[in-house]
């Protein structure tokens, strides 16, 4: 097999477009499903999932991929990243497929959790491919278009989504995947070389069971409380205990390893441990508010699933915009004069969701995700370069996989704590208004909104409609205070942590994989 540094130009071009068009289908499976809960909870339209089944259908995706990236690469180390990354596309495309056929939530949640499994094989291999295909300055330019596959598909996603939902039914976002992950396997196949690295990393099989059961028994904790509606049963606050243990055991195993793959140590270091504490925060109140999002726009306002994704687009351009104009700040002040108070702002934003009804104007809604958008994109550049950078060379890799890690689980509990409030307090606003009501109106009714409203056109009871919107609104208040105050808390973390110093911060990196610090001459197998 050729080289990598004697690859041809054309060849190496190829290789970055298969690269981004693989890297824009996993951001495109992270947005399509937030305009799509909207339809899966419509009994008519969709299966009509609860609040928690779609809280699982979000959070298992997330699931598995935190909990399985940093075993994929050391997967790749031993078997080639090309071979990992084409299982990864198989098991995204088979299970796209599943989840587009899905004939309950159970089979959806099991199908996205088998989407989360395929996504991790490919993200570490994607980085260790590009790093081996380039080199010098043309590995800089690689990195800088391979980056733009993130804000392209956060942007296109909810468009997407609503286009195909407006048009087919709800199966069309997840089987669009199919024919782009058939096109890149092929690609793969004949241009990408199948690097391995010298040296074989440890695949830790223990404390990928114990990070996955743990978060999965907190998350099932968490969603249940929802369900039911109280803390105090044993069902809800047994598996939180549970999975808090599972975590804990799951570091001590990491601390004792030589070579882990998630590194507990690495939170010793001030900025990095703060920065990551704060950004897990952070991405906390994203899932959390995008949650919201889709039911408010969908659900409350009405808007067609197209419309609700452009309505979007505004979060998504504001994040692209702000990605450069943070990068220039922070060469000239202090990082933490750039990101505190764009963390601030952007936890704000989120609370500014409790001034949200059912009558506000589509222009303030607009403006608030833009602002919100823009306030995010100042955050996860600056940060995430300086905790890379705050590393020594050879933890570079070590410190991206436990960046990618908190990021995910931020986002997992973020579902599961915003869901969960949303349906508690739904249930206890609306129970008022299903007094004198058949019970089996009153038992779907109490479910969620969605529910309600279905249930209320079918009987023909607009009051009762009415009455769920209402609640909604103020469970979505209540929900957007909370939220806000977590991520504020995030704020507070950067400016304790971060240091005040005036000279250069790093500029927005992109976030190498254990493989960057790798020898220069890996192996190519044929």
């Amino acid at each position: 097999m050729t080289a990598p540094h004697t690859l041809s130009k054309s060849r190496q071009r190829l290789i970055l477009a298969i690269l981004m068009l693989c890297s824009l289908l996993i951001w495109l499976e992270n947005t399509v499903l937030s305009t799509t809960l909207e339809t899966l909870a419509d009994p008519a339209h969709g299966l009509g999932a609860d609040p928690g089944q779609l809280q699982w259908a979000t959070g298992a995706y997330t699931l598995a991929f935190a909990t399985l990236m940093f075993t994929a690469g050391a997967l790749g180390d031993r078997f080639g990243h090309r071979t990992v990354f084409s299982a990864g596309l198989a098991v995204f495309a088979g299970s796209s497929v599943w989840a587009a056929y899905s004939g309950d939530a159970a089979q959806l949640i099991a199908a996205r959790a088998a989407m989360g499994v395929g996504s991790a094989l490919m993200t570490p291999a994607m980085m260790a491919i590009l790093m081996w295909t380039f080199s010098g300055p043309a590995r800089a330019a690689a990195i800088g278009i391979f980056s733009t596959s993130a804000g392209i598909g956060m942007a296109a996603g909810p468009v997407l989504a609503g286009f195909l939902l407006d048009r087919f039914w709800w199966g069309s976002v997840f089987l669009i995947n199919v024919p782009v992950a058939v096109l890149a396997l092929m690609g793969l196949v004949v241009l990408v070389p199948d690097f391995r690295s010298p040296t074989l990393r440890p695949l830790d099989p223990a404390g990928m069971l114990l990070s996955m059961s743990g978060l999965v028994a907190l998350a099932y904790g968490l969603i249940r409380a929802g369900q039911v509606a109280e803390w105090n049963r044993a069902d809800v606050w047994g598996p939180i205990v549970a999975g808090m243990a599972l975590l804990a055991v799951f570091v001590r195993v990491e601390l004792r390893l030589r070579h882990p793959s998630f590194d507990p140590r690495l939170f010793a270091r001030r900025t990095f441990g703060g920065g990551n504490v704060a950004l897990g925060l952070l991405l906390f109140g994203v899932a959390a508010i995008t949650f919201y999002n889709a039911f408010y726009l969908q659900g409350a306002l009405g808007f067609s699933p197209m419309k609700a994704g452009l309505a979007n687009i505004p979060t998504a351009l504001g994040a692209l915009a702000a990605a450069p104009i943070a990068s220039r700040l922070v060469r000239r002040l202090p990082i933490r004069l750039v990101t505190v108070p764009a963390l601030t702002v952007a936890a704000l934003t989120m609370g500014g969701y409790g001034l949200l009804g059912l009558d506000t104007p589509l222009l303030w809604i607009e403006l608030l995700l833009l602002v919100q958008g823009l306030s995010i994109g100042m955050v996860i550049g600056p940060v995430t370069a300086a905790l890379i950078s705050n590393l020594p060379l050879e933890q570079a890799g070590a410190g991206s996989a436990v960046t990618n890690t908190v990021r995910q689980t931020g986002s997992v509990i973020g579902i599961a704590v915003g869901g969960t409030i949303m349906s508690i307090v739904y249930r206890r606003a609306v129970e008022p208004s299903l007094e004198g009501v058949p019970d089996v109106v009153r038992e779907q009714a109490a479910v969620s909104a969605e529910q309600a409203r279905h249930i209320a056109a079918t009987t023909h009871q607009p009051v009762l409609a009415r009455a769920a919107d209402d609640a909604f609104i103020h469970a979505m208040h209540v929900g957007a205070g909370w939220i806000a105050a977590i991520a504020l808390l995030g704020a507070v973390v950067l400016l304790i942590t971060l240091p005040p110093s005036t000279g250069r911060a790093p500029g927005p990196a992109p976030e190498p994989d254990r493989d960057e610090a790798r020898s220069p001459e890996p192996r190519a197998a044929a």
